[in-house]
């Protein structure tokens, strides 16, 4: 996303003084602007379908819909940057399937919101960094549906360098530092990262991140990463 492009958000939350704080936050951060807000989950649907924003930042827990729900309607058009209070229950969990590309624990501080809200609606996924090893390893460890374990056969049609891509997604990596690791540019990152997605059947780099966890817990090794530009491809 370039510097000059105004990120447009839509904020949903059910109690009307943490969405007022978070319509605050946003609405002073240059680049950023809220052009709505919702107070349950098919309010949020219904605007998301009309403003058409960038990133819709969702409760998890709203009357009517729930975040989750809401989310698995949204994704497809807007990025979903959840907020949480992180208990790891059902929700969240559905949220990852739902292909939301972010969470955010609901005592994240003001400079954090506004950085998570830039970094998702530049393609890159977020996860609050204290808890990002213990959703990781949770979502691994339950494995509630044997049909999401990673498919051999679709891991199998990913070239060597989507293979290295998707081990560093698997590491929590944005786009830029895969780049730098992979010394390719991050506009090919971004251009791999999309092909992974659409090979894997995903709808977030967090589904992404999180599936290359399990693959490698299932024995899965990407190729070495050459250290100089002729890797870059």
């Amino acid at each position: 996303m370039t510097d000059d492009r105004v990120i447009r958000v839509l904020v949903a939350d059910d109690q009307a003084a943490v969405r007022a704080g978070l319509v605050l936050i946003l609405s002073a951060a240059p680049g950023i602007e809220v052009v709505g807000e919702a107070a349950d989950g098919e309010r949020a649907v219904a605007l998301a379908r009309e403003l058409r924003p960038d990133v819709v930042l969702m409760d998890v827990r709203m009357p009517r819909l729930d975040g989750v729900s809401a989310a698995r309607e949204v994704s497809g058009f807007a990025d979903v940057l959840v907020l949480t209070t992180f208990d790891l229950d059902e929700y969240v969990f559905g949220a990852l399937r739902a292909g939301a590309a972010g969470f955010l624990l609901k005592d994240v501080d003001a400079d954090r919101l506004v950085e998570a809200v830039r970094t998702v609606a530049a393609g890159d996924g977020v996860i609050a960094p204290r808890v990002t090893r213990r959703l990781i390893g949770a979502f691994a460890a339950r494995r509630p549906d044997p049909a999401a374990r990673p498919d051999p056969r679709a891991l199998a049609a990913l070239t060597p360098r989507e293979r290295q891509v998707f081990a560093c997604l698997g590491q929590g990596l944005t786009n830029g530092q895969i780049a730098e690791r992979l010394a390719m540019a991050e506009t090919t990152t971004k251009t791999h990262v999309s092909r992974i997605l659409a090979k894997l059947g995903l709808r977030s780099r967090v589904q992404a991140a999180i599936l290359a966890q399990e693959a490698a817990a299932d024995g899965f090794s990407p190729p070495i990463a050459h250290s100089g530009p002729s890797g870059g491809e």
